[in-house]
């Protein structure tokens, strides 16, 4: 026989040790309305000391990502530790974004101090609003039209006087200077005033017509280069005129500016600002004059080189005169363009057209010098707006431009704010995978959140976080506007957040689905006519709660009750172990025992998991099987090859089978099916096992009891009905009162087991077998059975290979086995491969 390592010892657990309570007398008050308000972040401490240190270094790269599981209160915590701390600072800049009059189609930024954006935006409004009356009325004065005229009338009079004297000239040898549609040229005098015909012309002698050709030509000759002079002559007339109107107008506009610039001589861009739109109206002069629009026609500025009064306004892009400390921005759909900011468009004469007043701030501009609140989730659904997010963090400036344009698919001529620097905390929120995924596969994600604030799941049960915990509950209470809870309602909504964490000792920090649970137990109150919420309301609450969503689990309860679904719950069989299979819809969990079966047959010690080979079967599952099948071997096989190929499957299962917390339960089924033992339905099983045998803590042991108690509960109890668990989820229970009594009343029973021996031992009702001073187990133990059983296998493998071999070896002449006798020295040393090896 095999030397083997057993252990012993299973225990069935008393009704105390399967549901901790919390004693309402231990509570030091009678009422939530006795306890002062608490945040959720006392069962965050760590959490809670990354964040305060995120939020207080000012260095580049340290923004925040805050990390843990839905509900936990997370968001709640980080508003109130960033509202606690912005009120400490004074409020960061306005942002301005006013006409590039040099070019139009990038429009300059302005930093003003909180306050005075508006103020600025304001003045410019007034300044416009008197802009077009003082251009009329500049243009239209008396004096500005007299000086016009006179250079207009100088103008005339030196080009008339320079063809006047030409044409003087030109008389005297008999030809007169003309103008017509033409232009200016030269014909012959009939008389003193009077030009020749054509036809007199063409009956002038010869020599005279050549004379007088010969003179045309000599004048037209001298009157070219006067000519080419005519046109300089207007461009500086045309220049004398803009002058005129210049000074005009930097008369008639230049106190509107000068009644503007003091209250702004401390900020020197918004003085050149200032100077820009003075030298802008004195430079585009009479284009200015025909502009009458009022502001709400601002929009249909073209940034394309239309002129209007509009293009002195300001863009009040950012406005700070309202935030009291830093701005704290919680963006809920974080696009691309909501990040950075956008430029709009609007419909002008059937096409969309642009302008600086039109861009808006995005979030990273608005939470400039303060912080800003994403979820890590919507961020990283939308279309590049995580690679924003993180180039504008590492520039340390926000472009803003379109989708079209950062992907290359726009080519029309398109706005270019000038960026904004920005320094501001981003803090991510989202769950515990996105972040290690990002820290993984994002190399730039750890030069840009360099602080984690991991949030705690659940906190220890201690007396002291017992007190916290009623705070907290109080605390939701009273911002949710319910009735107040008595000192028993409070125990039992602790015991409940227990519950949610799988564990007697610990507490879950799921705030959201605490406060449900207060909120239907306010209504199951305020439906009786109370004023208080006692503890059956909470109960009561719990009861309707699970009521809604038990529609799936009462169908898989019923059809095993009729038969569907195969489940014994008494009575013995070989090769068959009921295990517990949980499932998690949303909040709601149960679980359903499930009938696992297992098959033994001559074979090369191979364990085959049929849920692996059609791909139901999930890896870890699939570990798990692997790893009974080392137990099997270094037990069973350890002088003696294993002969022998087994099949595990979950029957009537048809979805996807994932973890190892069946494998105690396949093992069992296994080592019966090898065995020949009998094992007892009306025990189910739940627990992992390794290597060695040991059986390991899974997760959803409350639900799996109390998914086998309902079964056995509908057909009747019986008293040795029952449910095996690992000895280490012990400390997790946290059992309904319906199965505690049970228990109480002998009806069913709990058994915690530390080795697959000991649950071996339950289910046959044989003694494991406990090795002696030589590894020997005693006869009718259950190793004993399976290591016989083994080596009754074996020995049949080998027999049988045996005759195969001798039935296979065709035969040979005496002269063949002579001629091959002389090579058996040379033949190779690998050994022969088949059944026989």
């Amino acid at each position: 026989m095999p030397k083997i390592v057993e252990t012993s010892g299973a225990e069935r657990l008393s009704p105390a040790q399967l549901y901790t309570p919390c004693n309402p007398d231990h509570l030091p008050f009678a009422g939530s309305e006795e306890l002062v308000d608490i945040g959720a972040g006392f069962a965050h401490a760590r959490a809670v000391e990354a964040l305060r240190f995120g939020l207080d270094i000012r260095r580049p790269g340290y923004n925040l990502f805050v990390l843990g599981d839905t509900g936990s209160g997370r968001h709640a915590v980080v508003h109130a530790l960033v509202e606690a701390g912005r009120k400490r600072n004074d409020p960061p800049s306005d942002w301005c974004y006013v006409n590039n009059f040099a070019q139009a189609t990038r429009p300059q930024l302005l930093q003003l101090p909180s306050g005075r954006g508006r103020a600025l935006k304001e003045a410019m409004q007034g300044f416009v609003a008197e802009l077009a009356t003082a251009i009329s009325t500049a243009f239209e004065s008396n004096d500005y039209r007299s000086r016009i005229d006179a250079l207009e009338r100088e103008y005339k009079k030196r080009e008339d006087d320079a063809l006047r004297e030409l044409g003087r000239e030109a008389l005297t040898r008999g030809i007169a200077l003309v103008r017509s549609e033409d232009g200016i040229g030269f014909a012959p005098l009939k008389d003193k005033d009077e030009t020749m015909s054509e036809d007199e012309f063409a009956q002038l002698p010869e020599a005279r017509r050549s004379e007088l050709e010969r003179v045309m030509e000599e004048f037209e000759a001298r009157l070219t280069p006067l000519v080419r002079e005519f046109p300089q002559w207007r461009r500086e007339q045309a220049a004398r005129i803009k002058t005129l109107s210049g000074d005009a107008l930097r008369l008639a506009v230049g106190h509107l500016i000068d009644e503007i610039r003091p209250a702004w001589a401390d900020l020197p861009a918004v003085t050149a600002f200032l100077d820009a739109c003075l030298e802008d109206v004195v430079g585009t002069g009479e284009a200015l004059r025909e502009t009458r629009k009022g502001e709400e026609e601002m929009e249909t500025l073209l940034f394309s080189g239309s002129i209007s009064v509009q293009r002195y306004l300001v863009n009040l892009f950012v406005d700070n005169a309202a935030t009291d400390g830093r701005p704290v921005v919680c963006e809920d759909h974080p696009t691309f363009q909501n990040l950075i900011g956008r430029v709009e468009h609007i419909a002008h004469q059937g096409v969309l057209v642009s302008n600086f007043t039109l861009i808006r701030a995005g979030a990273l501009q608005r939470a400039n010098g303060g912080t800003l609140v994403l979820d890590a989730a919507k961020l990283l659904v939308q279309p590049y707006a995580w690679e924003g997010l993180k180039r504008a963090l590492g520039a340390g400036q926000v472009r803003i431009e379109s989708l079209g344009e950062v992907y290359g698919l726009a080519s029309t001529v398109q706005l270019e704010p000038e960026p904004v620097p920005i320094d501001l905390k981003v803090v991510l929120v989202g769950e515990r995978l996105t972040y290690y995924l990002l820290a993984e596969l994002d190399p730039e994600f750890a030069q840009l959140f360099k602080v984690a604030a991991d949030f705690e799941s659940d906190v220890e049960r201690s007396a002291e976080n017992t007190l916290l915990y009623a705070r907290l509950l109080a605390t939701l209470a009273r911002r949710e506007s319910l009735l107040p809870l008595s000192r028993e309602a409070i125990a039992r909504a602790i015991e409940h957040a227990a519950r949610l964490a799988d564990d007697a000792a610990r507490l879950s920090t799921q705030t959201r689905r605490l406060a449900d649970l207060l909120r239907e137990a306010d209504h199951c109150a305020t439906q009786a006519g109370e004023t208080r919420i006692e503890r059956h309301h909470v109960e009561q609450a719990l009861r309707a709660a699970e009521r809604r969503a038990d529609r799936l689990r009462e169908q898989q309860h019923s059809a095993i009750l009729r038969g569907l679904l195969l489940i014994d719950s008494d009575g013995t069989a070989i090769g068959q172990v009921n295990g517990l299979a949980a499932a998690l819809l949303g909040d709601f969990g149960f679980a359903q025992p499930v009938r696992i079966t297992a098959g033994v047959r001559l074979g090369e010690g191979e364990v085959i998991d049929i849920e692996r080979e059609v791909e139901l079967g999930g890896p870890v599952h699939s570990k798990g099987v692997m790893i009974l099948a080392a137990f099997l071997a270094t037990r069973f096989g350890r002088l003696t090859p294993l002969s022998l190929g087994a099949t595990l499957v979950f029957e009537q299962s048809y979805g996807e089978i994932e973890g190892d917390s069946a494998s105690l339960a396949e093992l069992c089924a296994l080592l019966s099916a090898i065995g020949l033992l009998p094992l007892a339905q009306s025990l189910a099983v739940t627990g992992s096992v390794n290597q060695h045998g040991a059986v390991q803590p899974v997760g959803a042991v409350n639900e799996k009891i109390e998914g086998f108690f309902d079964l056995c509960r509908a057909r009747g109890l019986t008293g040795g009905q029952g449910v095996i668990v690992p000895a280490a989820n012990v400390q997790h229970l946290m059992l309904r009162a319906d199965v505690v009594e049970a228990v109480a009343a002998g009806r069913f029973a709990v058994y915690a087991v530390t080795h697959v021996d000991q649950a071996m031992a339950l289910l046959s009702g044989l003694p494991a077998g406990t090795p002696d001073a030589q590894g020997e187990v005693p006869e009718g133990s259950v190793n004993y059975r399976v290591a016989e059983q083994l080596h009754e296998m074996a020995a049949a493998r080998q027999e049988f290979g045996g005759v195969e071999r001798k039935r296979k070896r065709p035969a040979k002449t005496k002269a063949a086995a002579a001629k091959e006798a002389p090579a058996a020295d040379h033949a190779p040393e690998t050994p022969p491969t088949g059944d026989g090896a």
